[in-house]
């Protein structure tokens, strides 16, 4: 069997984390694919010591708008087939997926939107989740196994955030989101940290305001899913709060593929 190691970092800006250690640490921990979102540049604005590491391809969906959005994908395993969207212009022009197709498992990487902006982003948002659950459920009846990672920018349960009362009305945790989160799951995906993990306290995202990432007052929005059919393959989910640099920490999966 082989084992893989898949970690997603919403870095934040990949050259601002890149100025905090971003490098030594991803040559420290050596995932075999590492999924970012956030990363606000293209190709050519990445620092030249993280544009081109040994022993990792590199990815890149980059949005239109300047300094905005972006994911990135370092993969030592050579995927089959890259994508960058789902073929839906006002989603694909904002740089928030990459698809990378490895044989055995199909990964999304996505930094799904965030909706406290306006009533149109929030709609733009459920929108955007509704695309990518239909592009994903129409991959898995072809009898595919998925892997969805990244900032899904919504807290599913009270669980999930340390404070549920207080941030009810704002979007990240309206109950429209969480039905959302309710339907996808519904549809044959499972939450892969919770599977091994029903603690509370477990979070992935802390302002940056009034220290509350050293109180711990935060919000799991950072996620691995995988279809119901693989999750045999999944030994172990987890979060990575050490990890500092951005407002979000990695969290990961690993996984055992037949050789």
């Amino acid at each position: 069997m082989r084992k893989i190691r898949i970690l997603s970092w919403n870095v934040n800006g990949i050259r601002a984390v890149h100025r905090k250690g971003f490098r030594k640490w991803l040559m420290e921990d050596k995932p075999d694919i590492l999924c970012v979102q956030e990363t606000k540049a293209v190709r050519k604005q990445f620092p030249a010591d993280i544009r081109s590491i040994d022993g990792y391809n590199l990815y890149l969906s980059e949005a239109e708008r300047k300094g905005y959005s972006g994911v990135a994908t370092y993969t030592r395993m050579k995927p089959e087939k890259v994508q960058n969207g789902f073929g839906i212009p006002k989603f694909d022009s904002e740089g928030r997926t990459l698809i990378t197709d490895y044989g055995d498992f199909v990964l999304f990487n996505i930094y799904f939107p965030n909706g406290k902006m306006s009533p149109e982003r929030l709609q733009y948002k459920l929108d955007f989740y509704d695309s990518f659950l239909d592009y994903a459920d129409a991959l898995k009846e072809e009898g595919r196994n998925i892997v969805v990672c990244g900032d899904v920018n919504t807290a599913h349960q009270e669980i999930d955030l340390a404070r549920p009362k207080e941030n009810e009305k704002i979007s990240g945790f309206l109950p429209i989101e969480r039905e959302w989160m309710d339907r996808f799951l519904s549809h044959g995906y499972v939450d892969t940290f919770r599977e091994f993990n029903q603690e509370p306290d477990n979070y992935s995202w802390w302002s940056y305001r009034t220290r509350a990432r050293e109180r711990n007052v935060g919000w799991r929005l950072d996620y691995f899913f995988v279809n119901r059919e693989f999750m045999d393959n999944v030994e172990s989910a987890y979060i990575l709060p050490d990890v500092m640099g951005s407002d979000h920490c990695p969290v990961g999966i690993d996984i055992k593929l037949e050789d």
